[in-house]
């Protein structure tokens, strides 16, 4: 055990002279042998994917969460009618919706539609976020 340990600060020592240069000439000749691919931000080493295996991909949303963020106080008229165009609400319910801030404005919509409201909540001079669900 103790041969061991003085072998690591041996390799510690040596690496500790080594330049960036040939740091990252090490790197890459490890991550050859060991068939690795070191993570980026970190010092894990994660496996790479065998030849002809595919990464798996991740799911995209479908459905997004339209949220109302913030709005500014003359832009707040231009809010109320475009939340009453897409929620369908009443003068009333869309003021206290804009003036609730943050709120959910559309629980579940497609991406085209959320994007769709987003846009028109941007114009008005609010700022809206979309949550994938």
């Amino acid at each position: 055990m103790a041969q061991q340990e003085a072998n690591i600060d041996q390799l510690v020592d040596t690496l500790s002279h080594l330049t960036v240069l040939d740091l990252s000439k090490l790197k890459t000749a490890l991550e050859d042998k060991w068939d690795v691919k070191a993570a980026a931000g970190g010092p894990m080493m994660m496996a790479a994917p065998a030849a002809g295996e595919a990464a798996p991909a991740a799911e995209e949303s479908t459905d997004f969460k339209v949220t109302l963020d913030e709005i500014t106080p003359d832009k707040k008229i231009a809010a109320i009618k475009v939340i009453r165009e897409v929620t369908g609400l009443g003068l009333k319910e869309a003021k206290e919706l804009v003036e609730g801030a943050p709120k959910v404005v559309k629980e579940s919509a497609p991406k085209a539609e959320a994007e769709e409201i987003k846009k028109k909540l941007s114009d008005a001079g609010a700022k809206a976020t979309l949550t994938g669900l």
